[in-house]
């Protein structure tokens, strides 16, 4: 027997999801260096709120779906990503890059959002349908983005632990754009119907070569076995969110039970995870008392790789 299937369901639910993200650094291993730093949101913002919950699992899912639907973003991820070869060391520096920004002190903002600029040069080419692209560009940064601010408040919508009120969505979105001129994107819609009709009458929309790629490998992962089944909901459940049009162009299908399968599962993940220990930790060098029935129930990992393995 090893050692994760020796464990209770929660601990086990636990190390085997947490191990997914264990592929790059902390990025908040010296957050406490920087007491009383709010970072770009703080204490009471709606950003810490959404971006705490497990349904950001779907939303991450969704944005990949959604942002996959513009011909020339994903050109620029399946001409550089190296996200078919190592999926997790991807998946684990997205989330780096969403935990520095949501919950990082500005120096951690400021260091996250230069990684990306670094990993950005050169990502230029031409899409299938003969129009430049450059990930540096403040066109396809708005739509990544955007696509992403999104993808978490539609899922937190649907999936979280409890119902959000139209002015904090619409101070979500808002605290988002404030990213987004960070970012450098170019159009930054500030209110919830805004930033969803953006999205979903986007004109560059299309059906690609590399969005069909892309969807095939986001149906199937090469995840561990220990974890597909759940992916697999997680998957449907995103697919259910996506805005009718953008989801006839990427051919994927609604099913009934994926909204109920989701709530199921987000509601278990919820249970064995606890709301984000970077939340936590964010409130630690903030002095921000903890939110009333939200339980921590992970420490956040000490700094490397292998701390966050053996820490989750």
């Amino acid at each position: 027997m090893d050692i994760i299937s020796g464990l209770n369901p929660r601990t086990r639910i636990a190390k085997a999801t947490s191990s997914l993200f264990a592929h790059a650094d902390y990025p908040l291993a010296n957050s406490l260096d920087y007491p009383g730093d709010p970072g770009l949101f703080g204490p009471q913002s709606v950003t810490w709120r959404v971006v705490g919950d497990v349904s950001t699992f779907i939303g991450g899912i969704r944005a990949l779906l959604i942002q996959a639907a513009h011909p020339e973003v994903v050109a620029g991820v399946v001409d550089h990503s190296v996200y078919e070869s190592d999926p997790l060391g991807r998946l684990s520096r997205t989330s780096a890059y969403v935990t520095a920004t949501s919950y990082g002190a500005m120096p951690e903002v400021h260091a996250a959002l230069q990684r990306v600029r670094i990993a950005h040069v050169g990502v230029r080419g031409v899409s299938h349908r003969a129009r430049p692209y450059s990930a540096s560009g403040a066109t396809y940064a708005a739509w990544v983005h955007n696509v992403l601010a999104d993808s978490f408040l539609a899922g937190y919508e649907v999936f979280g632990p409890r119902a959000i009120t139209d002015a904090d969505s619409d101070r979500y979105v808002q605290e988002q754009a404030n990213l987004g001129v960070l970012v450098q994107a170019g159009n930054l819609p500030e209110t919830r119907s805004d930033l969803s009709r953006w999205i979903s009458q986007h004109p560059d929309v299309d059906s690609s070569p590399g969005m069909v790629q892309t969807v095939a490998f986001l149906r199937n992962p090469p995840l561990p076995p220990t974890v597909l089944p759940a992916y697999r909901i997680l998957f449907q459940a995103a697919a259910s969110t996506v805005p009718s049009r953008i989801a006839e162009i990427l051919d994927i299908k609604r099913y009934a039970w994926s909204l109920p399968s989701g709530n199921t599962l987000t509601m278990a993940l919820r249970w064995s995870l606890g709301a984000s220990p970077s939340w936590q930790l964010a409130l630690e060098r903030t002095g921000g008392d903890q939110p009333q029935g939200v339980s921590f129930l992970r420490p956040a990992p000490i700094g490397t790789a292998h701390d966050l393995k053996n820490n989750p």
